[in-house]
C-alpha cells in the first residue's frame, strides 16, 4: 500500500496511536474503551490493554523486519494452529507469536 490509508471510518468508537505509548482506544464520545480478541461465536476470548499491546507490537516488528530486509511480511504472535495451555479443551483458540 503507498500513500496513508483512511482512518476514522469507525461509528461507535476511535483508535489512536502515538509512536511512544502505543494504541489508545475510546467510544465515539471519548469514553475509554478496550481492544478485544472476539471468536466467530461473539465470545471474547481476551482483552484489555496485554491485547492492545501485543497488537502493536506485531504492527511494529512485522514493520521492522521488512526495513531492515527480513521481507517477513506476516509476523504471527503465536504457530498457527497451536493452543494456549491456559484454554480447557473445548475452549483451545490458536494463538499467534511473532517469528524472528
Amino acid at each position: 500500500m503507498i500513500g496513508i490509508p483512511e482512518t476514522g471510518t469507525l461509528q461507535h468508537g476511535c483508535i489512536s496511536a502515538n509512536v511512544t505509548t502505543g494504541y489508545r482506544f475510546t467510544t465515539a464520545d471519548g469514553r475509554p474503551a478496550r481492544m478485544a480478541l472476539i471468536d466467530e461465536q461473539g465470545n471474547v476470548i481476551e482483552a484489555g490493554d496485554t491485547v492492545a499491546r501485543e497488537a502493536w507490537n506485531v504492527c511494529i516488528k512485522v514493520q521492522k523486519n521488512f526495513w531492515i530486509g527480513q521481507g517477513h511480511l506476516v509476523v504471527h504472535s503465536a504457530p498457527p494452529g497451536v493452543a494456549t495451555q491456559a484454554a480447557a479443551p473445548a475452549e483451545q483458540t490458536p494463538r499467534r507469536r511473532a517469528r524472528g
